[in-house]
């Protein structure tokens, strides 16, 4: 489907308009945040602490050093704005290889498309257009180690590209690109034994996308933070017998990106007097813009724990939280439910989701489905997300 760059404008003003209402924190390339496998989509967007999968990779590649098959590789398909277009999607490839029964090395690619987009001068319908095609991507990179029979960490680097500036007479169409890296790590207990069934133990934890700012024009005035962000999860799964398990997971998730000082609050300033004259005024506005694009990206993290103007009270509601549940027959069909809540100053994200999967030998199909719970529109709101996985070799044996 084509699409005129107004309509891209329209959206892009819409949304800057919905950031200004309180201070929500923004960053370049939010691709990085979409979740792109159906699995964790359909338990709210979650996967720091469940059961190890070929899609690890985003979520916590500490995991793959649990994983019981000796190699796997997947693809994604997730449309994006499905009521605006239907050529908008994000698609992501991983493979993994577990080395040998400690460690593991995976890898991915992550493509954002923003389909075609019609350029116009003028709304004649004779005029001869340009039709461009913005996108952006990442490849990934990880190696995963047990340091103990049930704790593992890992290391990933990424690298990152933005293709959405487009060309003029006067401006070139140069991309930007930059690079970050994620530390993580993953407890895995033995099986235990209770009263009326077994179970395990999880918990895992992710600092992803710690690197430098992106920016299209390389200067300090075009420059955005990339999405660091800390993942903290746990989880537990009930082994009902041979051929039943029930797991239940919560993760929480903070931004390590600075607060904005100054937002608006029903046309009113609200937020810090940066410039000392009793008022949050449109100076103070200005001054904030001006401090923020200053700020580098590692003091950027440690600012990010306790500059909120409101105190810890604001600080908290930056932390979103997402619970979700997998009941799993025989390791051949999977039924999945979670919840995703965000705090309504700071995004107001609030959804519900369902997802399914089917295994048959070394095939599996997962399926996830989006049901959103906030007044504002979510951009993968109804919408069905695919994945398809592939595990092979040999077999490694969970204590």
């Amino acid at each position: 489907m084509k699409k005129t760059i107004f309509i891209i404008s329209c959206l892009l003003g819409i949304s800057y308009t919905y950031a200004q209402q309180e201070r929500v924190i923004t960053t370049g390339v939010p691709f990085l945040m979409v979740s792109a496998d159906a699995r964790a989509a359909g338990m709210a967007d979650l996967g720091v602490a469940t059961s190890a999968d070929v899609f690890s990779q985003q979520w916590n590649p500490a995991k793959y050093a649990f994983s019981t098959d000796k190699q796997g590789f997947s693809v994604s398909y997730t449309p994006y704005l499905t009521d605006l277009a239907n050529d908008i999607s994000l698609g992501q490839a991983t493979y993994y290889n577990k080395i040998s029964d400690r460690s593991a090395f995976a890898g991915s690619i992550r493509f954002f498309g923003f389909g075609d987009i019609e350029l116009r001068q003028t709304s004649e319908p004779n005029e001869k257009f340009k039709i461009v095609s913005p996108n952006e991507f990442a490849l990934d990179g990880s190696y995963s180690l047990k340091l103990s029979e049930k704790f593992s960490m890992a290391v990933a680097g990424r690298y990152i590209r933005s293709n959405l500036k487009i060309a003029s007479e006067t401006v070139d169409a140069s991309s930007a690109g930059t690079f970050a890296i994620d530390v993580a790590g993953f407890y895995q207990s033995e099986e235990i034994a209770y009263s009326e069934f077994n179970g395990r133990w999880r918990a895992g934890f992710n600092i992803q996308n710690l690197g430098p700012k992106i920016s299209y024009d390389r200067d300090d005035f075009s420059t955005n933070f990339i999405p660091a962000n800390l993942k903290i999860g746990t989880g537990f799964e009930f082994i009902l017998d041979d051929y039943n398990t029930v797991a239940v997971n919560v993760e929480f998730n903070k931004l390590l990106v600075p607060t904005p000082q100054v937002g608006y609050d029903n046309g009113e300033f609200t937020g810090k007097d940066l410039n000392g004259d009793g008022t949050v005024d449109i100076k103070d506005f200005t001054q904030a813009k001006e401090d923020y694009r200053s700020i580098g990206w590692a003091s950027g993290v440690f600012k990010s724990f306790g500059d909120a103007p409101n105190g810890f009270s604001e600080e908290l509601k930056e932390v979103t939280y997402a619970v979700g549940a997998e009941y799993m027959y025989q390791d051949s069909f999977a039924f999945r439910a979670g919840y995703f809540n965000e705090n309504v100053l700071k995004g107001a994200r609030k959804y519900f989701s369902l997802g399914a999967g089917f295994k048959y030998n070394v095939v599996k199909v997962d399926v996830s489905y989006l049901f959103s719970t906030s007044k504002i529109k979510n951009p993968l709101e109804n919408t069905l997300r695919f994945s398809l996985t592939f595990n092979f070799g040999d077999k490694y044996d969970v204590y």
